[in-house]
């Protein structure tokens, strides 16, 4: 009787792919909805980044200028470097609607006759046309006892002020029951807008004014009330001061200002006391 051998089986339907390798499948194409979405995105995407860049490019060009003007007004007893930095968002939406959200300024080694001393202002509402007044700022000085002497002088006072914890001092001159004082003061500064306000709190009196009573000698310094200095004969024309910290060695001022123009005569202006 004769073997048969099992014959392998035919599949009928085209060629097999080799033993031992593993058929891929085919590979589905995008789904069309994937096509157009990215039609969509890809094109906004490159548009807000191109307005992103040449938003920035502006508010580096605006900054700059403006950094620029400034400078260029300052008065001749001023110097220092001013840079300028526009807030908000969009520096091109704002320079369409005619003015800048707020805008700050930073000059941290300016001086003043010699004097260095720091400043820095925050403006809100700043047109772009920079011929426009400005609608409210408030400015910082911060100043050392060196550079205080050198810029400001307390009518009477004789020899330098000297800062302490809250007060500053200085030495004046009184008559006191017909007889000169000479005296050592600490009192301390309250704003009052277009003056400074000093109100004396210790007393001492210089060798040799003789046998004064401190207390009559407070009370004669504070007989008419705070004793006034004139601040607006240091500061550009409607500049009011709104605040004074005062610590060891060192002062910090606060300054504001609304509706004005930040051009030459604005700069060069000084203010005057009623």
């Amino acid at each position: 009787m004769t073997e048969q051998r099992d014959q392998p089986t035919e599949v009928l339907g085209g060629e097999q792919p080799p033993a031992g390798s593993s058929a891929a499948p085919p590979r589905a194409g995008r789904p069309r909805w994937l096509k157009v979405l990215l039609w969509v995105v890809i094109p906004i995407a490159v548009v807000v980044l191109v307005l992103v860049v040449a938003d920035a490019v502006t508010r580096a060009v605006a900054e700059q200028r403006a950094a620029a003007e400034i400078e260029k007004n300052l008065p001749d007893t001023v110097k220092g470097d001013v840079t300028v930095h526009i807030g908000g968002f969009s520096v091109i939406a704002q320079f369409l609607q005619g003015s800048f959200e707020s805008v700050d300024l930073e000059a941290p080694h300016a001086t003043v006759n010699g004097a260095p001393l720091a400043a820095s202002i925050h403006a809100t509402g700043v047109p772009a046309d920079f011929s426009k007044p400005i609608q409210s700022a408030t400015g910082t000085l911060r100043i050392s006892q060196d550079s205080l002497n050198k810029l400001v002088t307390i009518p009477g006072a004789k020899g330098d002020i000297t800062l302490g914890d809250g007060v500053l001092g200085y030495d004046g001159s009184i008559d006191l029951l017909g007889l000169p004082v000479d005296y050592t003061v600490s009192a301390t500064a309250k704003a009052a807008g277009d003056t400074v306000l000093l109100t004396p709190g210790k007393a001492s009196v210089s060798a040799g004014s003789g046998d004064v009573n401190i207390t009559k000698l407070i009370q004669a310094l504070t007989a008419s009330g705070p004793f006034p200095v004139c601040a607006a004969q240091y500061l550009p024309d409607g500049v009011q001061v709104s605040d004074i910290q005062v610590k060891p060695g060192r002062a910090t001022v606060t300054l504001t200002a609304s509706d004005f123009v930040m051009d030459e005569k604005f700069l060069h202006s000084k203010g005057s006391c009623s």
